[in-house]
């Protein structure tokens, strides 16, 4: 499942204290948000790159950031995905009906100190995600610098998460296993079940004059492990099926751009353009548009658009295309070539209001995405977002 809405970056960091002593802020900021996911289609990877693609997922989520004073921030986001697919049966050893349920639970944890002075901050994150046949840890650092001028941060992140692709590893009545395709399981297709990824990630973000901002967001990633997913049937051109195979290791680079312009006191124009090439072959493409137009001081409309597109990883085949004699092979559409396709609307409420005691009520959005891809995947997203504080 891939994350289909993608938001810009309002600021470039916080203002320090200039005079750089720790100064009482004890602020805590909140955000809420429901999202509902819809989508179907007909290549589902679980039977091979044919089967329906039906799934859908509810997925509430809460962030909260706590600013105990002018060097010190504390952020916790958490949130569960249940989700609902028309496969699902066809992966796990638990069978029931034609829509079978599975849950995700996920957070992230972090802590961030400003160094007084130095226009320098640090922090740290750990993260942890579970489903019934995952687990991944993880964590990360992070380097900020502001220019004393505060128009210009430069962002450093290095990223680690560790992987378990076994099912029932909080069992204690079952064995800790991968889970085959069911007719298949009689061979131990793979030695390994871990999966490592490394990620190092640049921001650059520039304010360029009064209605125009700038950010670059070069990266690489590296995988090593387990990336192939061991429920996922592959059938040949003599008939023959087995377990999808992939490479041990992948090599990912992302670049992408990001400009803002600023129109008069109504018009937005946020632009955003990403370039992304692995070893796997795969060579992509990615424009985004959002244009909000604020209709009064506490309304905004915002629509917006996205085009994607990407070559096909060497080793991919459609259902029942694969030679036997090749080394790797999936019939994952993800990885086949096509053109994907992503519209919606957004509309903000941000009254910025006192509602009780200390607590403000800052904004209410909600969203609505039309996904559509060349393949015939398609997806509706709708999201509703609460933002409130308290200081």
């Amino acid at each position: 499942m891939l994350g289909l809405l993608m938001s810009w970056l309002s600021s470039f960091g916080q203002r320090q204290d200039s005079i750089g002593n720790k100064r009482r802020l004890n602020q805590t900021d909140i955000s809420i948000v429901y999202a509902h996911y819809l989508q179907d289609g007909d290549h589902s990877a679980v039977t091979g790159g044919i089967g329906t693609e039906k799934l859908q997922v509810y997925a509430p989520e809460i962030s909260v950031t706590h600013r105990r004073d002018s060097i010190r921030t504390l952020s916790l986001q958490a949130g569960v995905d249940m989700i609902t697919s028309a496969s699902t049966d066809k992966i796990n050893f638990v069978t029931s009906s034609a829509s079978y349920r599975d849950i995700r639970g996920h957070a992230v944890a972090g802590y961030e100190r400003h160094l007084p002075h130095s226009g320098w901050s640090a922090g740290v994150t750990g993260a942890f995600s579970v489903e019934s046949d995952y687990l991944s840890f993880g964590g990360g650092l992070q380097a900020r610098h502001s220019n004393p001028a505060r128009n210009r941060d430069i962002v450093l992140r290095l990223e680690a998460y560790f992987d378990d692709m076994r099912w029932a590893l909080f069992r204690s009545d079952k064995k800790a296993t991968l889970i085959y395709p069911v007719e298949l399981r009689g061979t131990k297709w793979f030695d390994v079940y871990k999966r490592n990824s490394f990620n190092l990630d640049l921001g650059l973000y520039q304010v360029l004059n009064r209605r125009m901002t700038l950010a670059l967001f070069p990266g690489i990633s590296y995988q090593k492990g387990l990336l192939s997913t061991p429920f996922h049937r592959v059938y040949f051109t003599d008939g023959s099926k087995r377990v999808e195979n992939l490479p041990m290791e992948r090599l990912r680079i992302p670049f992408g751009i990001q400009l803002n312009t600023f129109l008069f006191d109504r018009y937005i124009i946020r632009s955003y353009y990403r370039f992304y090439w692995d070893d796997f072959g795969i060579t992509a493409h990615t424009v985004d548009l959002e244009t909000p137009v604020k209709f009064g001081p506490m309304w905004t409309v915002s629509p917006f658009f996205r085009f994607y597109t990407q070559t096909q990883a060497r080793d991919f085949r459609p259902y029942a295309g694969h030679d036997p004699g090749q080394a790797f092979y999936t019939s994952d559409y993800d990885l086949s070539a096509f053109q994907s396709y992503k519209t919606g609307l957004g509309l903000r409420f941000a009254p910025f209001r006192h509602v009780y005691k200390n607590w403000n009520f800052n904004a209410a959005e909600l969203r609505y995405a039309w996904y559509r891809r060349s393949d015939g995947l398609s997806a509706h997203i709708i999201s509703l977002l609460l933002d409130i504080n308290k200081s």
